[in-house]
Order: C-alpha cells, then structure tokens, then sequence
C-alpha cells in the first residue's frame, strides 16, 4: 500500500503548471521508480503526486533546426537507449543509461527523474555533465536553459522550485558534434546495483595532428555531487592520442577525485578504480571514434 493523499494526472504543461501551484507540495511523479519506493518507505508519506507521464511534449528525442538534441523528461532509460537519433549523435548517452537497473526499470524510469532526484550515482547524470547538457525549466513565467552542472545543488538536491517542471534535457550541437565517448559504471554486481563509481569520458581528437582537441571527463560518487575533472582535462588537451595519455588519465584523475569512505567501497578502493576506469573509458571511447591511441 502507499500512503498518498491526492493524484492529479496532468494532460498537458500547462495543466501540470496549475496543479503545482495550486498544490505547492505537491511531488511531479512520471514513470515512479524512485518516486514510490520513497512513499513506501515513508520519506514522503502522505504526499499529493503530480502525474506527467501522459503529456505528449515530454516524451521522445526531437532534433532541433540548430541541430541541438531535445530529450524529453518523461522519456524512459529504453527509449533513449534505442532511439535513432542518440544511437547516430550521441550513443554514449544510451548506452549509459542501458545500465540503469533491469529491463523493467529502464521501462518506466524516465531520464528527467533521474537528473532530477540528484542522485549522485545516477548513471545518465555523468554523460549529461560531459555533454555539456543543458535542463529547460518552465513554470508560469516562461522557460529557462539551465546548465545541468548549475541544477545539482548538492547530494539529492537540486535548484527547482515547487513551481516550476523540467521538460527536456537539453544538449548543444557544439558539445556533441566530432565527440566520442564511453561511460563506464562500476559497480558490486553485474546487474541492477547503484554504481559504486561511475565515470563518462567525452573526447574530440585533433586528427590530422593525432591530439587531443578537447575532452570532459565526469565521475559519479565521486564527491557529493556529479565531479567533471577539469584539472585532468586541461593536462590532457592538446596531448598526443597514445599510451602515455592513457597513464596521464589514470594517474591525474586519482589526484583530483575525492570519494568517500562508505559501506558500498572504502575510499582507497574507489580512488584505485577510479584511474582505472577512466582510463578505459578514454581508451574505449577513442576505438569507437576510430582513434589509434597507440
């Protein structure tokens, strides 16, 4: 059973607008994995939901004229995954997120709920960041673009008023087109765990001169919110693409991540593996580029 005073299931934006503000504790609910596990176990007890599911607008992947990437907030982990057009622009987003949980997760659960809870292992959340992603916010004013790495306001936290709804995460032509990248989750179990690290690396090679023309590189549970690297990314731009940049990555990114201890992995352990995967991320996400990298 779960405890929840009211449900309001909304047709369009503008309606989920108005219940929201008629009901300023009212909690947006659209595929529910983490919603009502939440209610059951009493966090949230007693709450009023706010259903979006059924908007049309937020669901499915659009490509705008500019050629920026709009995914809607209510799409689920399984449609991002197979559509046509992250698997031709950005497929390391889908297959970041074809590691969240088991089938039936990814079925209903959405990717805006996933930004949104700020959950700092949430597996989309890393390639979001190295993507340079953008969430568009609307309430009864109008919309807003927010950088996602501006939204997290710290573990669990994140700058969206009791007002207002995230309909897409946005990402930039600019962030995208020439990038490879690969997104590794490491985790206790080989399936449906929580990440005990996560690491999406995001790469632009200068070809013609075999060097690295740009990278991000973004952990999960590795602080209390989503970490980008930036001192690593700045060690290894404009560094030749071969073995000694593979060192470079997993040397650096053990000095500047900073993981806690925890029941899940001790810091040490987490720091050890951190270098590892992120070296594998940048080794895999070059071969799928089509970069020798030594």
């Amino acid at each position: 059973m779960y405890d929840i005073e009211n449900y309001y299931n909304a047709a369009s934006v503008e309606e989920a607008l108005e219940l929201l503000a008629a009901h300023p504790s009212a909690k947006i609910i659209a595929g529910g994995s983490d919603v009502l596990i939440r209610i059951r176990e009493g966090k949230i007890a007693g709450c009023t939901l706010v259903g979006i599911r059924d908007i049309p607008e937020l669901h499915g992947v659009t490509l705008s004229p500019e050629g920026d990437i709009y995914i809607g907030a209510a799409t689920s982990f399984s449609h991002v995954t197979a559509d046509p057009i992250i698997q031709k622009y950005i497929p390391v987003l889908g297959r970041a997120v074809d590691q969240v949980g088991g089938p039936q997760v990814r079925n209903i659960g959405t990717i805006g709920g996933n930004i949104c809870n700020g959950a700092v292992s949430a597996d989309s959340a890393p390639t979001v960041f190295s993507l340079g992603g953008r969430v568009r916010i609307v309430n009864r004013d109008g919309a807003r673009l927010v950088p996602v790495e501006d939204f997290y306001a710290g573990p669990g936290r994140v700058h969206l008023n009791n007002d207002e709804l995230v309909t897409h995460i946005v990402i930039p032509k600019e962030n995208y087109e020439g990038y490879c990248g690969h997104y590794i989750k490491y985790s206790m179990r080989n399936a449906m765990d929580i990440a005990t690290l996560g690491c999406s690396v995001v790469v632009k090679v200068d070809r013609e001169n075999n060097r690295v023309d740009d990278i991000k590189i973004t952990f999960g549970v590795a602080a209390p919110v989503p970490f980008r690297c930036k001192m690593t990314e700045d060690k290894l731009k404009g560094r030749p693409v071969d073995e000694g940049l593979l060192s470079l990555i997993e040397n650096s990114v053990r000095e500047e991540i900073n993981p806690r201890d925890s029941w899940r992995a001790s810091k040490a352990f987490r720091l050890q593996i951190g270098g590892e995967i992120a070296r594998r991320a940048l080794a895999r996400a070059l071969e799928d580029g089509g970069v020798c990298h030594g």
